[in-house]
């Protein structure tokens, strides 16, 4: 456990303009608010448009709830939606995010070209579109900002600028910065994807790009289980098991994602770096051993760097990077009392 936390100035939102429409039957808004921003790596304030889920318990504490890059605003589903929510599983009445005791607030990551052209889009800008929207919505402080992966980073970047906003943070498979071979793999990805483009495939590149993604969420001991049977001949050579599976998931991820979508978000993973000691709030990791692209040596790390009080909860499972996604039941506990101030 770290040092005592110091306060730091908090800073300053950007004016917004609401747009949309509300929900009070369900006390659930999920549409879109105009807010000035000033992008990391743009020239100028803009306006943009940030679209948000906030849903719950009229009057209760809000809690910010953000996954990775391919997730959306819709934690969980609404009355009449036939989709799940990503996290489904943690969020609803007496789950741990439980709507009738918080209000789940959660936006779309924003890319570049909602950022007027900037040449990218930070961690910081989600942060910051975050806290001002927060501040738009008349929240003032959440109660926590739970978030998984790229969710975790932009949590930590959020905690760093504005802390007067935060009372907790929790964070699943994700640290202050990218570690380098994680960079490399999404790296080749995109490489894979700017090639497509060039030449004129780029939903193919897409597909290719997503399939070698998976092989780095999930963990070894699952794909020896899942795919251990013999290759077969068909079409005029041997197909593997596996080979089904990824390419499966890349036809699906086309079909929900663009490839400028992907290119801007990965970058934003790899351009990521949060100073943990900048970090007051009091925290709570997650992180599993089997992750591949988070490794628990970097949760250790940001343990020992952060400002404020921290806890590491390591938790033991065949699914890599994807656990926060598929190990529901034992994280139940964990979030319970993370968000309990336990």
């Amino acid at each position: 456990m770290s040092s005592q936390p110091q306060p730091v100035p908090p800073a300053v939102s950007a004016p917004v303009a609401a747009i949309g429409a509300m929900r009070p039957d369900l006390t659930t808004q999920r549409c879109a608010r105009r807010l000035t921003l000033t992008p990391k790596y743009g020239s100028a304030p803009c306006e943009v448009d940030v679209r948000y889920l906030w849903c719950g318990a009229p009057d209760a504490p809000t809690v910010i709830v953000q996954g990775g890059i391919s997730a959306s605003r819709d934690v969980v589903s609404l009355d009449g939606e036939v989709a799940a929510g990503w996290w489904q599983a943690l969020v609803g009445a007496g789950l741990p995010l439980d709507l009738d005791r918080y209000r789940v607030l959660s936006i779309d990551w924003l890319t570049p070209a909602d950022l007027g052209g900037a040449q990218a889009v930070s961690s910081e800008d989600q942060a910051d579109a975050l806290a001002a929207l927060v501040e738009s919505l008349g929240i003032g402080r959440v109660h926590a900002f739970v978030g998984s992966s790229y969710g975790a980073m932009a949590a930590l970047a959020f905690a760093a600028r504005h802390p007067y906003a935060l009372d907790r943070l929790v964070l699943l498979a994700g640290a202050h910065r990218p570690h380098p071979l994680a960079t490399a793999q999404r790296s080749v990805q995109r490489g894979i994807v700017r090639l497509g483009l060039e030449c004129g495939q780029p939903e193919q590149a897409l597909a290719l790009a997503r399939q070698l993604a998976m092989t780095t969420y999930r963990g070894s001991e699952e794909f020896a289980r899942r795919f251990n049977a013999a290759p077969e001949f068909r079409d005029g050579r041997f197909h593997f098991p596996v080979e089904d599976y990824l390419e499966h998931a890349g036809r699906r991820f086309v079909e929900r994602f663009d490839v400028e979508r992907f290119l801007a978000l990965s970058e934003s993973i790899d351009l990521h770096d949060v100073t943990p000691e900048r970090v007051a709030a009091p925290a709570t990791l997650i992180g599993f051993p089997s992750d591949r692209l988070v490794p628990l040596a970097d949760l250790c790390e940001l343990q020992r760097r952060l400002h404020g009080p921290a806890t590491l909860e390591v938790v033991e499972s065949p699914y890599g990077h994807d656990a926060f996604l598929k190990e529901t039941d034992r994280l139940a506990p964990l979030l319970r009392d993370a968000l309990a101030g336990c």
